[in-house]
């Protein structure tokens, strides 16, 4: 099932390099959910954006979430060109985070997760000045760490005190706390992690539905059939950065269970919701109102559930044909 990860390293190539026209998609590529083809395809992708100007600004999120595929595709390409394009834009953005035109952004989780990209260049080239930055930011927010509640208020002055108060935030966030944790082994990082990723998960989990709400401003708001508001990709971003926080926590890590539960009570439920056709929509309770399939939340999903079942957290009797039919 290795191009199971391949599948998900494909998803945020495709997330960040959304200019391919309808044209382009039908060039001839098989189907075939194998991983020689989704190789190519992945090639095809990761040289087509190479060749592509950035839109955003190189460190922030969008790019972050992009770097975080092509790293792990560079990874098992054969080809270090891969590597050497990823580490030009790290020295173009010095190594360090994205410095938003508000000043007060110091805390802001999609800020830093460009973070990851330093990381795993730092494990390919050993260069510890690819980390300082990130080490240095996160020890000023260890010693001054945000003091807000996490009541979503979308202002510029909330940003000051801005914790990890949206369901996205986990994946943008402590993944780069854990891999920085591994590398340190400043287990400062560790505890900071630990405590702000329960801070927004005592707020924002459902512990009856096994999904989390955007943010504060979803807990009253129902959707057209009674249910409750789930957002499909922001679930996705959450299941898909678990996996990550998962594999870089020490076996004997006393909180690690903690990340496996959430994990395992999450895939169980979302298995529960998939649909017939493999996908799961916008709304995760109401699919009916959002009839489009989202494809987002659907390949993070997969990716997640695939990752579970490879690494002995999931059934696969249970869990595979829930994968099979979401790839399908």
């Amino acid at each position: 099932m290795r191009y199971l990860r391949l599948f998900f390293i494909s998803f945020l190539l495709f997330y960040a390099s959304a200019g391919f026209s309808q044209e382009q998609f039908d060039s001839p590529f098989k189907s075939d959910l194998n991983a020689n083809d989704v190789k190519t395809v992945l090639k095809a992708v990761a040289d087509w954006q190479i060749k592509t100007p950035l839109t955003h600004h190189l460190a922030d999120w969008t790019n972050g979430a992009l770097y975080a595929g092509m790293v792990d595709w560079a990874g098992i390409a054969g080809d270090d060109s891969y590597f050497e394009w990823l580490k030009k834009i790290a020295e173009k953005n010095q190594w360090t985070y994205y410095k938003h035109e508000n000043p007060l952004r110091k805390y802001h989780a999609d800020d830093y997760c460009v973070g990851q990209l330093y990381v795993e260049l730092y494990r390919k080239y050993h260069e510890k000045r690819m980390i300082t930055p990130i080490k240095l930011y996160f020890r000023s927010i260890v010693m001054a760490p945000a003091t807000g509640d996490l009541k979503f208020v979308n202002t510029k002055d909330y940003w000051s005190t801005q914790r990890w108060s949206w369901c996205d935030a986990l994946f943008m966030a402590p993944t780069v706390w854990a891999k920085m944790y591994t590398e340190t082994h400043d287990k400062k990082f560790q505890k900071f992690m630990y405590q702000e990723y329960k801070a927004s998960t005592d707020y924002l989990y459902d512990k009856d539905e096994h999904l989390y709400f955007r943010d504060s401003n979803y807990f009253t708001r129902k959707e057209a059939n009674g249910e409750k508001v789930f957002w499909g990709r922001g679930n996705g971003w959450v299941f898909a950065g678990l996996p990550i926080i998962i594999r870089e926590l020490p076996p004997k890590y006393r909180e690690k269970e903690y990340f496996v539960t959430i994990f395992k009570d999450m895939a169980a439920k979302l298995v529960s919701i998939q649909q017939p056709d493999g996908s799961w929509h916008a709304s995760l309770l109401d699919p009916a109102s959002y009839p489009v399939p989202e494809m987002s939340c659907t390949s993070f999903f997969v990716f997640g559930l695939a990752w579970g079942i490879d690494n002995g957290y999931l059934d696969s009797e249970k869990y595979l044909p829930a994968v099979v039919n979401g790839l399908n």
